[in-house]
């Protein structure tokens, strides 16, 4: 587990194969400390962050404290579905992809898999965190762009994503690697073509969102992918890909992604990172009570959620080394598996008490094919057609977390 670098997209089971490197890093660092530096501009102080404008109306929120924005988003996605279906609107579907490495491959081959079945829905709404991140545009545009997801998951390699940086430049910089071959391959896809095509289905009332982590105020940012995408903001492009590319920032492992904001002519500077350091997967903010609002505003629409978790449940046993940096390691695996269980119920105790269905999907044991190193491609293949396996057959999705009863 301790071996390698980490898959690119995302936490979940990675983050015990990179905890070694993290800490050593961090040691090094205790010694190293003011041989270098990496400069910034000043962050946003908490006590502003609502005054924040990046030019795009409804283009971000703060899920702690948004609650009501995202309401208000809420409502206008569903006039906006309601004029596209001339008042007449079906089941709205949610789907959930979380985080999890290179095991992304599962949540990629059980969408194709459903599409080859021909029963995939159209979601409505679409949130994805690190790995779910990427493969979120590609699940909301649909079946047409089911080959590119399956291209992005089955024919990358290590060299792809990231570049080794050297020790010292690892420890004196903001990350051990480089990830521009990763923005390389983010640009490939989020061209002209697919922003035009989220812009549309944006209009339909169909909403896009991807969380990051503000690593400076450490909460939660989730981004509203649909809204830049409808902009006439110049930058839209670079904004989504930067957007996309800070989801997947493993923080010590994968370098941050920096964005320029301004306050009162003020420039300011916020530091991006995975998602996956407060929640691994996400619906909507508890803070959101779609009950009570659709009570409010006379909304009367049945709805099911989707969650595909890209890992196991629970870590791999290991004969752990009465030493140091062998506990840390998996005592950092097992607090990431568990927090991302804990993510499970958060989600279906939020869909319960809005009346949401619950449908959850993960790796079980059926798959058995060895892990052999950071995006070894025979083992995301097998993962791939174990997924696309399962959705082609009809997946039995699970009606509750693990371990929940009645």
């Amino acid at each position: 587990m301790t071996k390698g670098l980490p898959g690119v997209f995302g936490r979940g089971r990675s983050i015990g194969r990179i905890s070694f490197a993290l800490i050593f890093v961090f040691t090094l660092d205790f010694f190293l400390i003011g041989c270098a530096s990496t400069d910034r501009l000043p962050p946003v102080p908490l006590a502003m962050a609502s005054k924040v404008n990046v030019d795009i109306p409804d283009a971000r929120f703060y899920p702690d404290t948004d609650g009501q924005r995202m309401a208000a988003l809420g409502v206008q996605s569903y006039k906006r579905a309601l004029a596209a279906h001339h008042g007449k609107l079906p089941t709205a579907y949610f789907l959930a992809i979380s985080g999890g490495g290179d095991d992304g491959a599962f949540g990629a081959g059980l969408l194709n898999g459903w599409s080859a079945r021909g029963d995939r829905p159209e979601f409505g709404l679409v949130t994805g965190v690190s790995t779910g991140a990427l493969s979120a545009p590609f699940a909301y545009l649909g079946a047409e762009y089911d080959a590119k997801l399956k291209q992005v998951y089955t024919d990358t390699s290590a060299g792809d994503i990231f570049s080794k940086r050297s020790l010292i430049a690892a420890v004196t910089n903001d990350a051990m690697t480089d990830t521009t071959p990763l923005r390389n391959v983010i640009a490939s896809f989020v061209d002209d073509a697919m922003i035009q095509r989220i812009a549309e289905e944006y209009a339909k009332g169909r909403l896009l969102l991807i969380m990051t982590t503000n690593l400076d105020q450490g909460r939660s940012v989730i981004w509203n992918i649909g809204a830049i995408a409808a902009s006439q903001f110049p930058g839209k492009q670079d904004l989504i890909i930067d957007i996309l590319r800070a989801s997947a920032a493993i923080p010590g492992l994968f370098p941050p992604v920096m964005l320029d904001v301004s306050i009162d002519g003020q420039r300011y500077q916020e530091m991006h990172v995975d998602g996956g350091a407060v929640a691994q997967a996400f619906l909507y903010p508890p803070t959101l009570n779609l009950k009570a609002n659709s009570d409010r505003y006379g909304i009367q629409r049945k709805r099911v959620a989707y969650i595909i978790r890209n890992g196991r449940l629970f870590r791999p046993e290991e004969d752990v080394k009465r030493q140091t940096l062998s506990i840390a390691t998996q005592a950092i695996s097992t607090m990431t598996a568990t927090s991302g269980v804990n993510d499970t119920y958060r989600m279906f105790v939020t869909t319960k008490r809005d009346g949401v269905g619950f449908n959850l999907a993960y790796i079980d044991s059926g798959f058995t094919v060895p892990y052999k190193g950071p995006f070894d491609q025979g083992y995301m293949r097998s993962l791939f057609e174990y997924g696309y396996e399962k959705g082609k057959a009809g997946y039995r999705w699970h009606k509750t977390p693990p371990g929940y009863q009645e």
